[in-house]
């Protein structure tokens, strides 16, 4: 008999907020499962902060229910929840040094001073910051402070961290190595993590699963892999990771598929949604899987390649990118794995290209205007 899924550690349920008459959050449902690694994603003003302050209890929601490990939270504050917020500018006291900073928690709850240097010395372990534990706060580097601001959260063991954006002071390198160790130690600790950004490839490598936030609503939960290969709407797609998009009619539909057109070019697809014939429709492509070919080399034009010339060449190291303007002036950007076997990059500005994508590989979304 399979396992049933586990009761989920925090549900959010029918939650709204509003700030002066501004709607911040609408209708929010979402349950968290017992040791995952839960990102909110989306861009600024969208709500993901606030609702990180619903499950904290720094603040509270118009109507709705917020339930940790089952129960309601309606009235219990900040202090008396099991759960431990970092913030994005770490919050620690520039007069204590590093175990002091730890140690502060365990010390307002009175626990006794043995336990409390065994607790906070496990936690440097976990973190590697035992050398300095007895350095001052102000005397570390911004990564070091960020250990120990998650130090500090975890070693009052609570049942979830939440970590708001506490990566987006870092420089790119350090930003990097912060985040396999971040995953590194969710895991070891087996807690959950709340994560909030606005970083669509921090979202994607470091999450269980992603919930797409816009305006005030969810867009899309899922895997990091769900929500880039199968986004549920034009706003998820647009949101995570670089995208083109072709406005197109459908001619003609059956069950499995439909033929349709963009501009004078007809297309075979899968029908995925059960579109009819005259519907208007979205189809998305990301960079990586379209394909291009020089017009000097095209031995065979097909009805599927459309035709443009080479607009900008972005050399990144391992790919290339292409932007092509097609002939009826739209802009659609091609990324190629660079040739480490051919010095020469091959494209050249105005070169005239053909591009296409391998049917299948496209996302079909209803039209939004």
């Amino acid at each position: 008999m399979p396992q049933a899924n586990p009761a989920p550690i925090i549900e959010l349920k029918n939650i709204t907020k509003s700030f002066d008459e501004h709607v911040i959050l609408k209708d929010i449902n979402l349950a968290i499962q017992p040791g995952e690694f839960l990102t909110l994603l989306g861009p600024s003003g969208c709500g993901k902060t606030t609702l990180l302050r619903l499950i904290s209890g720094f603040s509270e929601a118009d109507s709705g229910q917020v339930l940790i490990n089952g129960g309601d939270t309606l009235g219990i504050s900040a202090n008396k929840r099991p759960v431990h917020t970092v913030f994005q500018s770490y919050a620690l006291f520039p007069h204590m040094t590093v175990f002091d900073n730890i140690a502060f928690g365990l010390r307002c709850k009175k626990t006794p001073k043995q336990e409390i240097h065994e607790r906070v010395f496990e936690v440097l372990r976990l973190v590697k910051l035992e050398k300095l534990a007895y350095r001052q706060a102000t005397r570390l580097s911004g990564g070091q402070q960020q250990r120990v601001a998650i130090a500090r959260a975890i070693v009052n063991e609570p049942l979830a961290l939440l970590l708001d954006e506490p990566l987006s002071s870092l420089d790119y390198r350090l930003r990097k190595t912060m985040q396999l160790e971040l995953i590194q130690l969710q895991r070891k600790l087996g807690l959950t993590f709340i994560f909030v950004t606005h970083d669509q490839e921090e979202a994607l490598s470091m999450s269980d699963r992603i919930v797409v936030m816009n305006e005030g609503e969810i867009e899309q939960i899922g895997t990091p892999r769900e929500v880039y290969e199968n986004p549920s709407n034009l706003t998820v797609a647009k949101f995570i990771g670089e995208v083109n998009i072709f406005f197109a009619d459908v001619t003609s539909a059956t069950r499995k598929t439909i033929e349709v057109s963009i501009d004078d070019k007809h297309l075979s697809l899968k029908n995925t949604h059960n579109f009819q014939a005259q519907d208007k429709i979205h189809i998305v492509v990301r960079p990586e899987d379209m394909r291009v070919t020089r017009a000097v080399e095209a031995d065979v034009i097909t009805e599927n390649m459309f035709p443009g010339k080479v607009n900008e060449v972005i050399y990144k190291g391992s790919t290339v990118s292409l932007i092509v303007e097609l002939d009826n002036k739209q802009l659609v950007t091609v990324e190629e794995f660079f040739n480490e076997d051919d010095e020469d990059l091959k494209h050249q500005l105005n070169e005239p290209v053909y591009l296409h994508w391998i049917p299948g590989w496209e996302v079909i979304l209803p039209y939004e205007s």
